[in-house]
């Protein structure tokens, strides 16, 4: 069996390296053995004071009221003075003898004992004009309507544009009479033609003009209501200097009839284009 034998070099090398160890191991064991001292330092004493505590605030107490010193009560008033009235006796009352009911001046179907409108008695029955009838407040001696009034035409009229152009150009006129209703309002109603100009665009224009522009204060009976009247209208269609102005009807309607002749007159400057 072989074996391995080491050189002389190896065995320098191990020598040395245990050597090594060793010393090493020394030295640790050297240094925890060694003492070691430490340099004292001078320490500065600091001294300060100490101030004693701040007393507490001074109690004010306030000074003791005095007591109160009872006064003595007074004594009651005297008793109040008491008037006790005296009776009265009441006068007796004077009743005067009753009058004598007069007879009213005229006489009628009432029960007053005094005639007449006005605000006052008096000897009349009218309503407060000259006289002793049974009129309205003027002279007489009838029996007159009391308020009663008829419509009166206020505003509303035919002029001379309103020619119609088919009788303007024909150069056709004619007096046409007319009747409506004035109604409570004031206004024209149901226009009839009663007394035609035998040209049936006058007598359609006038009826259509007095409804659309004519305007009444209303008739009023005899209390002063107002109510619907029966009016007439008659109206004259002419060219002047064309044409001689138609004859007036010669009956007069049974109603009033305002008659209107100049505002139908049209100049032949107005009428010939």
């Amino acid at each position: 069996m072989a074996g391995y034998q080491a050189s002389e070099r190896e065995r320098w090398a191990s020598i040395g390296g245990v050597a090594l160890v060793h010393a090493v191991l020394a030295a640790v064991l050297l240094s925890g053995l060694v003492p070691r001292f430490t340099t004292a330092r001078d320490r500065v004493l600091t001294t300060f004071a100490v101030l004693p505590p701040a007393p507490p605030p001074r109690v004010v107490e306030p000074d003791p009221e005095p007591a109160k010193v009872a006064e003595p009560e007074g004594e009651a008033a005297p008793p109040a003075l008491r008037a006790v009235p005296k009776p009265v006796a009441a006068p007796k009352p004077v009743i005067p003898p009753p009058r004598p009911v007069p007879a009213p001046p005229k006489a009628a179907d009432g029960v007053a004992i005094s005639a007449g409108a006005a605000p006052t008695p008096g000897p009349g029955t009218g309503a407060g004009g000259v006289g002793n009838g049974l009129g309205s407040g003027a002279d007489g001696a009838g029996t007159g309507g009391g308020g009663s009034a008829e419509a009166k035409l206020i505003r509303g009229a035919i002029v001379n544009r309103d020619y119609p152009g088919d009788a303007r150009r024909a150069k056709r006129g004619g007096s046409v009479t007319v009747h409506f209703t004035v109604q409570p309002d004031g206004r024209v109603r149901n226009c009839r033609v009663t007394r035609t100009s035998g040209v049936a665009s006058l007598d359609a224009t006038t009826c259509r003009l007095v409804e659309k522009r004519f305007r009444y204060t209303p008739a009023r009976d005899a209390a002063g209501t107002a109510i619907a009247e029966e009016r007439g209208w008659r109206q004259t269609w002419w060219l002047e200097g064309e044409m001689a102005p138609p004859p007036a009807p010669p009956i007069a309607p049974p109603l009033p009839l305002p008659s209107a002749r100049a505002p139908a007159v049209v100049t032949p400057a107005a009428t010939v284009r």
